[in-house]
């Protein structure tokens, strides 16, 4: 069961990057109180705005961004994401980086709690290139 809902996700995840609809995403996407998490700025934000907020704050770091998933799993209501995203930051410069996604899922499959763990340095490198 979560392994097809991770990977409706990371399906919605990629329409996300190419169309930045952002209220869709959150809509089909996303519980009404769900939480999201991103621990190297120790934000956590929860329900519709939150999510809203914290995919708008995605998107805007970039000028063009594409994920591409290197495993897709789950087990019971958790998914798991193996990804890497390449693209461009909003300043110019490319970027590409590997991370891990945790997705927990509520009995209707919406998205309860999200937690992201990628590698920043090449964030810190792109801003002193």
């Amino acid at each position: 069961m979560s392994d097809d809902h991770a990977q409706a996700f990371a399906d919605a995840l990629q329409h996300l990057e190419k169309s930045g609809d952002v209220d869709a995403f959150v809509q089909e996407q996303f519980a009404d109180g769900a939480t999201l998490l991103r621990p190297e700025v120790d934000q956590e934000v929860s329900g519709s705005d939150g999510a809203r907020q914290y995919w708008q704050q995605y998107l805007g770091q970039f000028s063009d961004i594409a994920s591409s998933f290197d495993r897709i799993t789950g087990s019971g209501n958790l998914g798991v994401l193996e990804w890497t995203s390449t693209g461009t930051l909003a300043a110019g410069a490319s970027i590409n980086y590997r991370g891990v996604s945790l997705l927990d899922f509520d009995d209707q499959g919406k998205v309860s709690r999200f937690a992201t763990y990628f590698d920043t340095a090449p964030f810190a490198g792109a801003a002193t290139s």
